[in-house]
């Protein structure tokens, strides 16, 4: 079965056969030696300076980052603003809100892109806002956001960015040297090609100086300072770490990010242009689309239901639109172990079933 949902994705045999490793207690310098690894393979992963910047690993999901991130770096007497545009934007609302942390949110419909000038209304009404929040990849609909355009409001105001970077870390562009990012939310199971189970934080080190102590288990500040002395305050997934540096190792020998988000480019593209060709069209222009995943109009006449119940008899798994997007779309990831060949075999999938 070929995993097109946006995570988790279809591991390389490489990956997979890491999972098969002993069976590694986490007080000993064996692992420890392989979570130094890991963080620092994250660092180096978009040249980072690691006495600037810490790679923060946690055992838990993609949220589990973006809670740890939201929960430490907005100080106590700081305030947040969120951007909303979809699923994942809201969920940082919900965050906030949970930990009684100050914000307020600049709401926009799941399909339009964020409103600059907007956010910097907002921003020059409130000077108590000391971060704004963003997704980077909004995987409700596959579109990615502008960071550098919003990175540039924020400079101007003296505001620092966090960044849920959950589903584009590792194959999107972020930039980190132009200082405005204060840490950056991801996880294993996505673009790096790992298994579930591990997320991280890439956090500045003078943000954590700075960071609340609002939750226990997700304690950034804790978790950071530990790692620093090859330690560890809990137990975490020994054999998800096992996988997130050997996928590690296999995405620097395939040449980095860029040379990953070159190949979902390719097939992304394949796949938007082989479905248009079939009638059925995009959801966003590519422009505006991440190439980690797409959303796409539901042919006439075809409920989601059916198209994947037909596709999943043929070995592929697509996602559904999120909310009322339900009736009117589905998604298509190109994330994990999938090849153009791949891909031709689901357009003529999509072949067979329109007929």
């Amino acid at each position: 079965m070929l995993l097109m949902n946006p995570g988790p994705v279809t591991l390389t045999e490489r990956v997979r056969n890491s999972l098969l490793q002993t069976d590694l207690c986490h007080r000993e310098s064996e692992f420890f030696d392989l979570q130094d690894e890991a963080r620092a393979r994250l660092v180096k992963l978009y040249d980072l300076d690691p006495a600037q910047w810490s790679a923060v690993l946690m055992t838990g999901s993609g949220t589990a980052a973006v809670e740890s991130m939201i929960a430490a770096l907005v100080p106590e007497n700081g305030k947040l603003l969120i951007v909303e545009n979809g699923v994942y934007g809201e969920r940082i609302s919900q965050i906030a809100a949970q930990y009684r942390i100050a914000h307020s949110i600049v709401k926009h419909e799941w399909m339009q892109a964020p409103d600059l000038a907007r956010v910097a209304a907002a921003l020059d009404a409130d000077e108590a806002i000391t971060h704004v929040a963003v997704i980077h990849h909004e995987t409700t609909t596959g579109r990615l956001n502008d960071l550098k355009a919003l990175a540039s409001v924020c400079r101007e105001r003296n505001v620092k960015m966090l960044v849920d970077g959950v589903s584009s870390f590792g194959a999107e562009e972020i930039d980190f040297a132009e200082g405005t990012i204060a840490a950056v939310a991801a996880t294993a199971n996505k673009c790096l090609h790992g298994v579930p189970g591990a997320a991280f934080v890439i956090v500045r080190r003078d943000a954590l100086a700075a960071a609340a102590s609002r939750t226990y288990y997700l304690g950034l500040v804790r978790l950071a300072s530990l790692q620093d002395q090859r330690n560890t305050p809990f137990t975490p997934s020994v054999h998800a770490y096992y996988a997130l540096v050997e996928a590690l190792r296999e995405l620097d020998e395939e040449g980095g990010w860029r040379a990953r988000h070159a190949r979902y480019l390719a097939l992304a593209e394949q796949a938007r242009e082989g479905l248009f060709a079939r009638g059925i069209g995009s959801a966003l222009p590519a422009a505006e689309s991440s190439v980690v995943l797409r959303a796409y109009k539901l042919p006439d006449g075809v409920s989601y239901e059916r198209l994947h119940d037909a596709l999943k008899a043929r070995g592929f798994v697509i996602y559904a639109g999120q909310g009322g997007l339900s009736k009117e779309l589905f998604r298509i990831s190109t994330m994990g172990d999938i090849h153009s060949p791949d891909i031709e075999r689901l357009l003529v999938s999509f072949d067979e079933l329109m007929r």
